[in-house]
C-alpha cells in the first residue's frame, strides 16, 4: 500500500523537520499520526459500522499519546509549540 501525501501534508511538516530528509524525529512523527487521525475520523463518520479500522485508530491514537508524552518529557518548549499548532489538549 503506498502512502501518497497531499502538498499540505507536506507542507505543514516541513514546520517541524529539523532538517531535509527528517521522517523520523518526534515532532514529525506526531502530526503524521495526527493527519492519520483526523482523515480516519472523517472516514467514521460516513462508515460507522467499521469495527476493524476503530481499532486501528485507537492504536494510532495511543502510540501518538507515547510520543507526546516523551516530548514533553524530553522538550517541554517544543511540546507546547506542537500542541498549539496542531490544536490538539494538554492532557496534563
Amino acid at each position: 500500500m503506498a502512502n501518497t501525501k497531499t502538498s499540505t501534508e507536506s507542507a505543514a511538516t516541513t514546520n517541524f523537520k529539523i532538517h531535509p530528509t527528517d521522517t523520523g524525529s518526534t515532532p514529525v512523527q506526531i502530526h503524521a499520526l495526527t493527519d492519520r487521525i483526523i482523515h480516519l475520523t472523517k472516514h467514521f463518520q460516513a462508515n460507522h459500522k467499521d469495527k476493524h479500522s476503530r481499532h486501528g485508530l485507537l492504536k494510532i491514537i495511543r502510540k501518538r499519546q507515547k510520543l507526546l508524552q516523551y516530548y514533553k518529557r524530553t522538550n517541554r518548549n517544543g511540546y507546547y509549540d506542537l500542541i498549539k499548532v496542531l490544536k490538539i489538549r494538554d492532557k496534563d
